[in-house]
């Protein structure tokens, strides 16, 4: 199995979350499970079927989440230096528009672009590995082909 790369803060958050999942929505749903089941016929209660379905959610990501963990490489972008790698941050201008924008290049678990973090497997993530400052960068992107200058490159 391929290790899964990702930022301390990424880390604690997915333990986070298993956490949440394992100690507070679990039982939950196993109490509203026992509820609805209380309810008498099974075949037509709503509140059942919903529950079972919202367990086979939650089961699930627990297993995600637990996998992940399992497989992940836990790497500290403050003892990185040098061209554009994992744990990054990246500030570009649009060589368009001149809009400047950073991004963290993070891994798949704890990307959000609205956040400024970026998936590593992103087309943008992989155009900027190996950069390095004033380098120009093009892009394919599902709206159309985008170029970018590299202005900063950070290992906070």
């Amino acid at each position: 199995m391929e290790k899964i790369p990702m930022t301390r803060k990424g880390y604690e958050a997915i333990e986070a979350e298993l956490k949440q999942l394992k100690s507070v929505e679990r039982p939950a749903i196993i109490r509203a499970i026992s509820e609805a089941r209380e309810h008498g016929d099974l075949s037509e209660n709503a509140e059942y079927h919903s529950a079972k379905e919202k367990q086979s959610f939650i089961e699930g990501r627990i297993k995600e989440l637990e996998g992940a963990i399992s497989l992940s490489d836990v790497i500290d972008p403050t003892k990185l230096s040098g061209p554009i790698k994992f744990g990054a941050t990246v500030t570009l201008v649009d060589e368009d528009t001149d809009e400047e924008k950073t991004y963290q290049i993070v891994g798949e678990y704890e990307a959000s672009i609205e956040k400024g973090l970026l998936n590593i497997k992103s087309p943008i993530a992989r155009a900027l590995i190996g950069k390095e400052e004033g380098d120009s960068v093009e892009v394919r992107t599902p709206g159309g082909d985008k170029a970018y200058e590299v202005l900063k490159i950070a290992y906070v």
